[in-house]
């Protein structure tokens, strides 16, 4: 199978509240920052695609959420957004002290970069969301049978399959995302996925993650931090979005009005993975947002 051809990166461990973290680095250390946050089940080389398409010459830094490639796990049965607002909020300190940063996230790491926006307005300059403007809201009745299914998940354990060769989670990638080259979808499997010691490949990730989390939803929260959102805002959504988060337009539309300066782009033969889809196109909407 045909391999991609990418920009350089290297390797950078922070100590993050008592974690090892990883954090993956392309360009100079004396250019202009630009922090890309992953989602959910993926991992910082991830974005290698977008990095490949920047035209300006960036001090691009990935990190690895705890229990997600290469940065440790947290050894809990759950991970929580708090805990991505403070290990954000760390990294931060330790490597843009006292600036105000450019933030891209995708998915769940777009949801951590906007509430966390609002809690520390001072230290964004310009956020990019992909593909992240949060989940449909639960009921709180959802409460009780919620925290019963995690006493029964945590009871039972949880972990991930694992696959014959990187071909074949490649494969397993390029099934739930057609729009995968080959090539690439080789390239997120060698860099997801780790050999056991029986040969197998298995996925760089906690298989806490698995597990459904305990708390619900927050909705109002969430419209509560984006309110204090100073810096201007780029969303960025694929095909679809109403279809596959189940969040009707109007609710859509009264979660966009929380923000102050807003600007939203569509982007068509892009799914939820805009990043690997049209990471040309992608791309060039960050830069011509981010001056």
């Amino acid at each position: 199978m045909a391999r991609c051809s990418v920009k350089p990166s290297h390797s950078l461990f922070v100590d993050v509240r008592g974690l090892r973290y990883h954090c993956r680095c392309w360009g100079e250390p004396d250019r202009p920052k630009l922090f890309l946050l992953h989602g959910w089940m993926d991992v910082s080389a991830s974005f290698q695609f977008l990095v490949d398409a920047l035209r300006r010459n960036w001090r691009v830094i990935a990190p690895d959420w705890r229990g997600y490639g290469l940065s440790d796990w947290s050894g809990s049965d759950s991970y929580w957004f708090p805990d991505y607002f403070a290990d954000l909020d760390c990294l931060l300190e330790r490597l843009a002290p006292g600036e105000a940063v450019d933030l891209v996230g995708h998915s769940m790491g777009s949801n951590v970069a906007g509430m966390y926006a609002g809690i520390r307005p001072e230290r964004v300059a310009h956020l990019v969301c992909l593909e992240g403007f949060g989940m449909a809201p639960p009921r709180a009745e959802e409460a009780p049978r919620r925290y019963a299914r995690w006493f029964e998940q945590i009871g039972k354990g949880a972990r991930f399959r694992d696959y014959e060769s990187f071909d074949a989670l490649a494969q397993r990638l390029r099934h739930s995302n057609p729009r995968l080259t080959a090539a690439r979808s080789l390239f997120l499997a060698e860099h997801w996925g780790a050999l056991t010691p029986a040969g197998r490949v298995c996925l760089r990730a906690d298989p806490a993650h698995k597990l459904v989390n305990p708390v619900l939803y927050r909705i109002e929260e969430a419209k509560a931090c984006w309110r204090l959102v100073t810096a201007p805002v780029l969303w960025v959504q694929g095909e679809g979005l109403e279809k596959r988060t189940k969040i009707t337009a109007a609710d859509l539309a009264e979660r966009k009005a929380c923000f102050r300066s807003f600007k939203e782009e569509v982007m068509a033969g892009a799914g939820h993975m805009l990043h690997h889809d049209q990471p040309e196109e992608l791309a060039a909407l960050i830069e011509s947002f981010i001056p």
